[in-house]
């Protein structure tokens, strides 16, 4: 069996992205009111006695602090049944900051098939930071539908692309759980036949890897 070159878009893969800032904000109290004049001296002391106890700030909890191991975020069938013939352990993609983003990619030619699949973990300062992000990947991904029951919000969408004559499918899944990001990219050709794997077998597999991918952040909580 003869190996066959990959096509450039198989070559080149995801660039690094730009570390999302964490930061969180302060809640600052007014003054109280005055109270009427017959009262003013003992109102006044109590309320500067309530100013100086009370907490100028409220700090923010955040669910998820760090981004768990990557390449432990699928299963082993997983990595098996997606991608035929890569190693289980996966290779973790270098970050400016492994607290804010970490990624880690499978690929393999078994034959003719090729399979790629890269998951990766975003922590945002704040589920509202986490909300925003999600929406505008949405939109950026535009042409997918809504998956019920995975984190507190899930978006999947299946492009093809042909060059030279090959065609290849991709499938992408976004899920936001509290104030992280889980992204799935889930791709493959097959070499021989020149066509791609089919809208389904990839949609669900991408889902597959997802569902791997927020029961790991979750565990690592």
């Amino acid at each position: 069996m003869r190996s066959l070159p990959l096509p450039l878009t198989l070559t080149a893969r995801l660039s690094p992205v730009a570390v999302l800032a964490c930061a969180g904000w302060a809640l600052a109290s007014g003054p109280l009111a005055p109270a009427p004049a017959a009262e003013h001296g003992t109102a006044a002391k109590t309320g500067t006695q309530a100013s100086a106890t009370a907490p100028s700030t409220t700090a923010q909890t955040k669910t998820y602090a760090a981004a768990p191991a990557p390449c432990a975020g699928v299963t082993g069938s997983t990595v098996k049944s997606l991608v035929p013939g890569a190693k289980a352990g996966g290779k973790e993609i270098p970050s400016t900051d492994t607290q804010v983003r970490r990624t880690c990619s499978w690929n393999a030619l078994k034959g003719y098939d090729y399979r790629w699949l890269d998951v990766s973990f975003e922590i945002t300062g704040s589920d509202d930071e986490a909300k925003e992000s999600y929406a505008d990947r949405v939109k950026e991904h535009s042409g997918g539908g809504d998956v019920p029951g995975l984190g507190d919000s899930a978006y999947s969408v299946v492009n093809l692309t042909t060059e030279d004559k090959q065609q290849t499918r991709e499938g992408v899944v976004l899920v936001r759980a509290s104030n992280a990001l889980v992204i799935i990219t889930y791709n493959g050709s097959d070499f021989e036949s020149k066509k791609a794997p089919s809208t389904d077998v990839i949609n669900k597999g991408a889902i597959k890897a997802a569902k791997d991918a927020v029961a790991a952040l979750e565990d690592g909580r």
